[in-house]
């Protein structure tokens, strides 16, 4: 699959919820299952499978069904949500800037006899096929996001303004946005925050995936502008509350 698109398609990028109901080619299925086998953890060391399945192996829930769907398993360990969420928007960005749709399912789960395939938790499914809507944002305008300026203290400047831009836009649950950017020009610390009460309710379970898309998307940005990014986690502080990009100036 190509990869050369992924930062341009921060920009661009939306939850695709209407799909064709062919499955994909049977050739693109072992591409993407080559690109999940080599997906780059946050946090080395923490058990992870992902399994590609079909609608069949899903309980939507009144969701409308996909093609196919990547089931995430994991072993619970510090900051595994968040591990989970850096690696998954992986493949979030790579479908997208491949033509192909796809949309984070909080609400569907596995159907009894897939979780014999794995010893680890199930955590989440990413939903994805061909869609059967636009696959793509006209304009950065269509994002409904709050300003960065409500969501740092980072000074922003011409040099740093799409790298802060390519968080802003990343998805979370709900649309909460429960993050929180600090820094000066050489790292960036992400926090996560709590939402309004009913959207805590609801997200609380994904705030540490969301933590860890916004990382990956900085990341993305920073390696793009050339910055040499590295990700620290602070001591003394729980990996999945907050970690640090570094970047050269």
């Amino acid at each position: 699959m190509d990869k050369n698109d992924i930062y341009e398609t921060i920009f661009r990028r939306k939850s695709i919820r209407k799909y064709d109901q062919d499955p994909l080619d049977g050739e693109i299925l072992k591409d993407i299952e080559r690109e999940v086998g080599n997906l780059k953890p946050l946090i080395p060391g923490i058990k992870t499978e992902v399994l590609l399945i079909s609608s069949e192996d899903v309980k939507t829930r009144m969701m409308k069904k996909a093609p196919h769907y990547l089931a995430v398993f994991s072993e619970e360990s510090e900051g595994y949500l968040t591990n989970v969420g850096y690696m998954l928007q992986q493949m979030d960005l790579l479908f997208s800037s491949n033509g192909i749709g796809c949309c984070w399912q909080g609400i569907p789960t596995i159907k009894d006899h897939v979780k014999p395939r794995s010893k680890l938790k199930f955590v989440i499914l990413l939903a994805f096929g061909n869609p059967d809507e636009p696959l793509h944002r006209s304009d950065r305008s269509e994002f409904k996001r709050n300003p960065i300026e409500k969501m740092t203290d980072i000074t922003i400047t011409d040099e740093n303004r799409e790298i802060l831009e390519a968080a802003r836009l990343s998805p979370t649950a709900t649309n909460s946005q429960a993050w929180f950017l600090s820094g000066d020009a050489s790292s960036i610390d992400v926090f996560t925050t709590k939402p309004n009460f009913i959207r805590s309710l609801i997200a609380k379970k994904y705030i540490p995936m969301d933590a860890g898309i916004v990382i990956y998307q900085i990341m993305v940005a920073a390696n793009h502008f050339n910055k040499n990014p590295e990700i620290v986690f602070k001591e003394g502080i729980e990996k999945k509350d907050t970690a640090t990009v570094h970047q050269s100036t």
